[in-house]
């Protein structure tokens, strides 16, 4: 089997697209299964997409936590799903409902507000408006349909 054409940078693309296992895509580039995991290795960070470093004024983000299943107990921890997870913080924009951030991979035990504080998603977003659940209360980000204590109404 001939290697396929672009060489290692096409095999990079076309493995991010698809994610299939290392063992199928060794075959399909004529490569071993070692070399298409340094192939993957070495391109995997120049395909990332770079954070964004300024938001404009108006933007207007939305955060929220989720649990991610996962085998690696180096970070896991038991979580309110009774399995091994990791705590993830996802940022996306209002308007174009893409995900502009995503926090460090936290243990799944930890609470939304605390994730947020320390994944590295606060300093993502700088100081453009965030909303989010009441699962970030004490955060200062926006938390709509909340009534203060003693409240009885929402205000208007």
């Amino acid at each position: 089997m001939e290697p396929a054409a672009g060489g290692p940078r096409a095999l990079g693309r076309r493995l991010w697209r698809t994610n299939p296992t290392l063992r199928q895509l060794a075959p399909l580039f004529g490569v071993s299964k070692s070399a298409a995991d340094r192939i993957i290795d070495h391109l995997g960070p120049s395909l990332a997409l770079q954070p964004r470093k300024r938001f404009r004024k108006d933007t207007v983000l939305i955060v929220d936590g989720t649990l991610v299943p996962t085998r690696d107990h180096t970070v896991a921890e038991q979580s309110k799903n009774y399995r091994n997870s990791t705590n993830h913080q996802v940022v996306i924009d209002t308007d174009t409902r893409l995900v502009v951030a995503v926090g460090r991979p936290l243990p799944g035990n930890r609470n939304d507000c605390k994730a947020w504080e320390l994944s590295g998603a606060k300093e993502a977003v700088g100081r453009a408006t965030v909303i989010a659940d009441g699962g970030y209360g004490g955060t200062g980000l926006v938390i709509p349909h909340r009534r203060e204590r003693g409240q009885a109404e929402l205000p208007a």
